[in-house]
């Protein structure tokens, strides 16, 4: 158990870590931003195929691309993995209490949206995507967020990170169960005695961080090997890093301060800047209307803000959770919307969902961009109207 000193020190120290949160997620918001607008526009220019032959280069037996999305991207997972380590031994998350609430609304916000591409998508070529409207972007939702300021509570924004990292932590086991291909028994088993062998250090006392991140790379090496997506590494990494008690001296607490800026200002822009050029063809409308399109449309707009603010209204009703006392109904309505912010994640599970099929990667990243920018546009103005309410007066 801490002492009392102890526990202030790491509230402390955690709200400051949660406040670069924020700051990075909104700098990376802004960022995945530019990136994309000038993606999207080089993609449509006279400089188009220089661009997107750019990132299909191969290096080393593989694209540039592939490298990014498999090796750039483990670090952002681990990341992810960290913030939901925090919050689950100091976070929103720590507490049972205060965990319904975001746990309640994130299962409802991936359960509807995968159910309603099933219902447009079911025992067709395109089913495999209904994990693709089933993910939240994190940095764009609290980025848009975090742009409204003191017109929304903290609590608020609480709830909207914890939300999503459960949602994350969901798109992580998605990617881990049914996105697998060529299965090595194997090389699996290997990365597995990594991550065992880094717990045992854990467990032993270890905090010197090269003795995690030099088994990890070849953890990372294994899992790319096996057909599980290696990205997985990268939480299962940060799981093996000890937190201990949370505070400065803690691994944990030191990684996940290191990799905010790089995570921020180098690796989701880079993604961006690799994955959203899409030249949009003489039917690219026509893409719009496939069952698949739809369903990632209709998940993100319609799916995503009906399971959380349905699923968030039943646990209060259920009296499973509460509502925080400055936030309004408006409001978690308002931050569901966001919620509908597919981009990063809803982009990186659509690459392995059609790995084979690059018309429909193509048409469904148009679908989630789209969807995007309404979901977070109506979200904005919800939040933004209903400032001048009990938001307004929080800290």
């Amino acid at each position: 158990m801490f002492t009392e000193p102890v526990k202030e020190t790491t509230k402390k120290l955690l709200a400051g870590l949660f406040a670069d949160f924020l700051e990075s997620e909104k700098a990376t918001g802004i960022m995945l931003i530019l990136c994309t607008a000038v993606s999207v526009a080089v993609a449509n220019s006279a400089y188009s195929a220089q661009y997107l032959g750019f990132w299909h280069a191969e290096v080393l037996h593989h694209t540039l691309q592939h490298w990014i999305n498999d090796g750039l991207m483990a670090v952002f997972f681990l990341l992810i993995g960290l913030e939901i380590e925090r919050e689950l031994y100091a976070g929103e998350l720590a507490d049972p209490r205060n965990a319904s609430l975001p746990i309640a609304a994130a299962v409802g916000g991936m359960a509807v949206p995968a159910l309603i591409h099933f219902l447009f998508n079911g025992g067709t070529a395109t089913a495999g995507g209904a994990g693709i409207p089933m993910a939240t972007d994190i940095a764009f939702a609290l980025g848009i967020l975090a742009l409204l300021g003191n017109r929304v509570p903290v609590s608020l924004k609480v709830f909207l990170a914890a939300l999503a990292i459960i949602d994350d932590l969901g798109a992580i086991a998605v990617i881990a169960i049914f996105y697998v291909t060529d299965f090595s028994l194997a090389y699996f088993a290997g990365a597995m005695g990594v991550f065992g062998m880094l717990l045992a250090f854990n467990r032993l006392g270890v905090n010197r961080l090269p003795l995690y991140l030099v088994p990890g790379a070849l953890m990372w090496y294994f899992m790319l090997q096996s057909g599980v997506h290696a990205t997985v590494a990268g939480v299962l990494l940060a799981f093996a890093i000890p937190f201990r008690d949370g505070g400065e001296q803690s691994p944990s607490y030191h990684l996940q301060h290191f990799l905010h800026k790089p995570v921020a200002f180098l690796i989701m822009p880079v993604f961006a800047l690799a994955n959203t050029g899409v030249a949009l063809g003489g039917d690219w409308l026509g893409g719009l209307a496939t069952a698949n399109s739809l369903g990632i449309m209709a998940g993100l707009l319609v799916g995503k803000p009906v399971g959380i603010a349905v699923f968030s209204y039943l646990a209060v009703k259920m009296r499973v959770s509460q509502l925080p006392g400055d936030v309004a109904w408006r409001q978690i309505i308002g931050t569901a919307f966001l919620g509908g912010i597919g981009f990063t994640m809803s982009i990186f599970i659509t690459l392995l969902a059609f790995t084979d099929n690059a018309e429909i990667v193509e048409s469904s990243k148009i679908s989630i961009l789209l969807a995007s920018v309404l979901a977070g546009t109506i979200g904005y103005l919800i939040l933004h109207r209903q400032g001048s309410g009990a938001a307004a007066d929080s800290p």
